[in-house]
Parts: structure tokens; C-alpha cells; sequence
């Protein structure tokens, strides 16, 4: 493969608009722009969780979904093309089944925290969330494969479960919410 960058800059966009992968020109805040510009963040907010100090299998599974996501991207970037499969979300929930069997039920919900990358990961887990809602507006005015909100949907409640994972492994625990420890108007 060779250079795929050679010039950072094009001066393109100064217009406010972008090219998708098929060569088309969009508003930089169309809904497909918005809706992978979300993943491209979610992906990087990975990133900030993976620079911490993980167990080899949270790293591997975490590695992997940042391919997964740089692929769905590609896919909201190029109408018409299919990367996300439902293979996928297989995937993710055979992977949120077994992080979830060793863990407690829940009885309470989580506030996030629980140490420094039990903390990267809530925030990646909402940015996820904001991703999915994106993806569904897109499909509000143009087709798109039901595959990356069915990805995003599942991989939220995986990343869900690795905060859990790596808070109990850090050795910070949980943060449970106490609905009586809110303040009372007196």
C-alpha cells in the first residue's frame, strides 16, 4: 500500500464542506458526518482507555473493537458500503457474555468511576451511546444497513460491562449510586 496522505492539508473544506469515500461533497454537519465523526471519537476515547494498564484480554478485546470502529466509520463514509456484519455484534456479545459472567449482579446502578480506566471507559461507553443516536438519525433521511446501530447498541453494553471489569481490577470497586445521599432542598 502506498501513500495514502501526502498532504495533510487541502484547503478543500474551507467551504464547510467535506468528501465522503465515494468523492461526494456533504455539509461538515450533515448527519453522515456527524454520525462518523462520533465513531472516529469513540475511537479515540478508546485509545485513552488502551493507554492504561489493562489486563492482555480486555487490551485484545478493546484493540480489535478499534478496528471494528474504524471499519464502521469507513462504512457511514462511503454510502452504500457494508463493513459491519452481523458476525459483529455476534462477536461482542459472546464477549460481553463471558466479561459479565464473573461479575455480580447489579442491585444498584454505577456512577462512573472506579480508577483511571474504569473512568476512560464510562466515558467511551457514552460517547458510544451518543454514536448510536446519531447513526439512527442518519437512517431518518438516508438507507443505511441496520448493522452499525446494532454494533454501537451492543458495544455500549460491553463497555458497560469492561468498566465494571476494570474497576473491580483496579481495586478502586465500583461507585454505586445512593439515592439518599442527594441533597435535600431544606
Amino acid at each position: 500500500m502506498g501513500n495514502r496522505l501526502s498532504k495533510i492539508y487541502t484547503r478543500t473544506g474551507d467551504d464547510g464542506t467535506t468528501g465522503l469515500g465515494d468523492g461526494s461533497r456533504v455539509r461538515k454537519d450533515s448527519p453522515r458526518v456527524v454520525a462518523y465523526g462520533t465513531v472516529d471519537e469513540l475511537n479515540s476515547a478508546l485509545g485513552i482507555v488502551l493507554a492504561c494498564e489493562l489486563d492482555s484480554q480486555v487490551r485484545e478485546l478493546l484493540t480489535q473493537i478499534q478496528h471494528d470502529l474504524f471499519d464502521l466509520g469507513g462504512e457511514l463514509c462511503i454510502p452504500g458500503m457494508a463493513s459491519v456484519h452481523d458476525a459483529d455484534v455476534e462477536r461482542l456479545e459472546h464477549a460481553l457474555d463471558g466479561l459479565n459472567a464473573d461479575l455480580p449482579p447489579l442491585k444498584e446502578f454505577i456512577l462512573p468511576g472506579g480508577g483511571m480506566a474504569a473512568a476512560h471507559c464510562h466515558l467511551a461507553r457514552t460517547i458510544c451511546r451518543r454514536a448510536e443516536r446519531e447513526v439512527v438519525t442518519l437512517a431518518l433521511t438516508e438507507s443505511i444497513r441496520p448493522q452499525p446501530a446494532h454494533y454501537l447498541n451492543r458495544l455500549s453494553d460491553l463497555l458497560f460491562v469492561v468498566a465494571r471489569v476494570l474497576a473491580r481490577a483496579s481495586g478502586h470497586g465500583e461507585v454505586l449510586w445512593h439515592h439518599e445521599r442527594r441533597k435535600r432542598p431544606t
